[in-house]
């Protein structure tokens, strides 16, 4: 079945959580799967942070290649809902502003792991993707196929951000995490959501317009 890119786009980006599937080295040969917090960066990699102690990073450390799994069954139905497994290679990262600041904005609890100094951010560089939406609703795609656009950049980003967190129309308890040409991640109170763009931002002025339009729906309730 031909599955739209977006549809697996915009499901990561309404994730908090993923499994992680690694080669173990003890027992050898075994999938090792655990859970864990993510965040994507700008190109819609799944970024963790993990403990350099950690079964999973030992075993990343001599097998990069691994499986990530997310899913959205807001009703608890999860052969109905929708679900990812992504098949790529992971890679450790320094923690620049542009990996370590988004990762905190989704996640600011994990400011005290780093802190630590035994903690460190790895990035999934994707290669399949298996999509299913529901019974009969799935597919593969190629990673590259997941959003060809040059992404937004850090410094354009973050003037985004601070420009929506300083706008009058902006609900006072809404906070924006992040953007993309495609959409924009959101936490109201405690709550996490992915407002979806009617139409492709492939520039700051229609970056600016989709932003208005959310406001503007989030001030209505909608």
């Amino acid at each position: 079945m031909n599955i739209p890119a977006h549809a697996a786009l915009h499901l990561l980006h309404q994730a908090a959580t993923g499994t992680l599937a690694t080669h173990s080295r003890q027992p050898e040969g075994f999938p090792y799967p655990s859970i864990l917090p993510f965040a994507l960066d700008a190109r819609h990699r799944p970024t963790i942070l993990v403990s350099r102690l950690a079964e999973h990073t030992h075993n990343l450390r001599a097998d990069a290649r691994a499986g990530f799994l997310v899913a959205h069954a807001p009703d608890g139905d999860v052969l109905n809902g929708q679900r990812l497994t992504l098949l790529g290679s992971f890679e450790m990262v320094e923690a620049e502003p542009a990996v370590a600041h988004r990762y905190l904005r989704y996640h600011p609890d994990a400011e005290r792991y780093l802190a630590l100094g035994d903690f460190s951010f790895w990035v999934m560089t994707l290669e399949r993707l298996r999509y299913i939406g529901g019974f009969g609703a799935m597919g593969w795609l190629d990673g590259a196929e997941l959003d060809p656009l040059d992404p937004i950049s850090f410094d354009d980003e973050c003037a985004l951000l601070a420009w929506f967190g300083a706008h009058p129309r902006r609900a006072h308890d809404l906070e924006l995490l992040g953007l993309d040409r495609y959409g924009a991640d959101l936490k109201k109170g405690t709550l996490r959501s992915r407002f979806i763009f009617e139409t492709v931002a492939k520039d700051t002025d229609s970056l600016h317009a989709a932003l208005e339009d959310c406001m503007a729906r989030h001030m209505n309730g909608s």
